[in-house]
């Protein structure tokens, strides 16, 4: 089997080990490397995403070995005279994934590299981010993920009559994230929307970020965007600099995608009731917001729900996980700033309502009673992160936290107790806590008292793999911990909703 293999005999068996590899470069390069066979199978696996890479910007230079005359004469206006030799491969044709301000950047940095000491003009990258960008386009690329932040950067209208000739390069796309849009571009950007809306059908994550006034073209080309979207899956939507407070039907296209819409993220925007085609879309599953208000029209049966804002207010999202009740099984409620308002109203709707919860987060959380009787009724948490718990109140906090950690359910595997003071308690946390940890945070671990529960608590469950902790522990006592668990970076082990 493994001769066939060498000899290209087994083509399908290649692809799915080169697809496992993903964005582990140096692995591609190995794989090259082998034989003739597996370079020519690796080099598109390398070459579909070469502006996501921290590289050298040479890797430009590649491209330009089959440009003709016209083309090679606008690098010499722009100041480069280079030679550039064939290459074995057409790299452009093997790009899936597009990032234009990415695109830009590396480009600068190339130019910079050709010039030596002369200094780059923001006119020259341009026409080479448009020699690239027309280039990819007929090539024979398919796009699968295209990302297009504008910034001041205008679309050369020879890529138009190059993209209506080459309609293949967006009809995968299934990714697509648009910013940046503002009146110094707003022709090309229309332009390029409506070749969107028209060769595109397979999108299934978009993502906008808007300012709060477009030409109704730009709003109608968004929409149809939206609408000409076989599956959308995932929509996101974010105001730039100010809330949005005004939608122009972009909302209201997604009635189209009530079948298939499965995660809402919207931030800075002020909701309105054109928002409730999101919360009839009959397979919504998941909603993150970030800094929104009106959260009250927001109603839905959700199993993920994500809300930062500044504050919370309790009674705005209690609708949700009524609504949610028993199907609620992550949950991350962030107040930004300033506590959380109402929080006896939401502690005891989760108790009430949201018993299956797997995934918790909370902030700025009180160690009441009826905070710890919520605890005790998740039976299913397997997730919990805690932030902001800066004192434990009333007059005996060590019975407090020990009721605690005697009420951690014995499907927990995950705490994490950074940015509070429960630090300051981990030896009695530990002493009393029978749940099969698997990964903790914490701030610091700074007392023998504290590293010593914590080795006692491996040795009696035998769960601990990780320990994420800034250490202010002698070598001797971090060496005896490691002997039991692995002290690592936080951010290594850290889970997000």
């Amino acid at each position: 089997m493994a001769s066939k293999m060498f000899m290209g005999d087994m083509p399908e068996l290649m692809e799915i080990i080169l697809n496992n590899f993903n964005n582990e470069l140096y692995s591609l390069y190995s794989c090259a490397l082998v034989s003739r066979h597996w370079c020519k199978m690796s080099i598109p696996f390398l070459w579909k995403t070469p502006f996501s890479f921290c590289q050298n910007p040479l890797f430009i230079s590649q491209y330009f070995s089959y440009l003709d005359e016209n083309e090679t004469f606008v690098l010499k206006e722009c100041g480069i005279n280079v030679k550039f030799p064939k290459t074995l491969f057409k790299y452009a044709k093997f790009l899936k994934i597009f990032d234009l301000s990415s695109l830009e950047t590396n480009v600068r940095k190339w130019n910079d590299f050709q010039l030596a000491d002369s200094k780059s003009h923001k006119s020259s990258i341009y026409r080479i981010v448009n020699l690239l960008f027309k280039l990819f386009v007929e090539s024979g690329a398919t796009l699968h993920k295209l990302d297009l932040y504008f910034s001041d950067y205008e679309i050369n209208p020879e890529i138009f009559y190059s993209l209506g000739r080459n309609e293949q390069f967006f009809s995968r796309l299934q990714d697509l994230s648009l910013g940046g849009i503002s009146e110094f571009n707003i022709e090309s950007v229309n332009a390029l929307l409506e070749i969107l809306a028209k060769n595109t059908t397979k999108i299934n994550a978009l993502k906008l970020e808007l300012y709060s006034n477009y030409e109704p073209r730009t709003h109608h080309a968004l929409e149809c965007i939206i609408k000409s979207q076989e599956q959308l899956r995932q929509f996101s939507l974010i105001g730039i600099f100010e809330y949005l407070t005004k939608f122009h039907g972009i909302i209201s296209a997604l009635d189209c995608q009530n079948k298939s819409l499965y995660e809402v993220i919207i931030e800075s925007c002020t909701c309105d009731t054109e928002f409730k085609v999101i919360m009839n879309c009959k397979n919504l599953g998941i909603l993150r917001i970030h800094d929104c208000s009106n959260l009250n029209i927001l109603e839905a049966s959700l199993n993920t729900l994500e809300i930062t804002c500044y504050p919370i207010y309790a009674s705005n999202i209690v609708p949700i996980l009524k609504k949610s009740g028993t199907l609620l099984q992550r949950l991350s409620l962030v107040s930004v700033d300033e506590p959380t308002r109402e929080k006896s109203v939401l502690l005891e709707t989760l108790k009430s309502f949201c018993p299956n919860i797997a995934y918790l987060n909370l902030t700025d959380v009180e160690f009441s009673t009826q905070f710890l009787v919520l605890i005790g009724n998740l039976q299913k948490l397997q997730f919990l992160t805690l932030w902001d718990i800066y004192e434990i109140l009333g007059d005996e906090p060590k019975i407090q936290i020990m009721q605690f950690a005697k009420l951690l359910p014995l499907t927990l595997q995950y705490l994490d107790l950074r940015n509070s003071c429960l630090s300051s308690y981990i030896d009695i946390l530990f002493n009393n806590c029978n749940a099969p940890l698997k990964y903790l945070l914490i701030d610091r671990l700074d007392d023998e008292k504290g590293a010593k529960a914590l080795i006692e608590f491996c040795i009696r469950k035998k769960t601990l793999n990780y320990v994420g902790v800034r250490l202010s522990l002698d070598d001797n006592i971090k060496n005896e911990m490691e002997r039991y668990v692995m002290l690592i970076p936080c951010e290594r082990i850290a889970i997000s909703c």
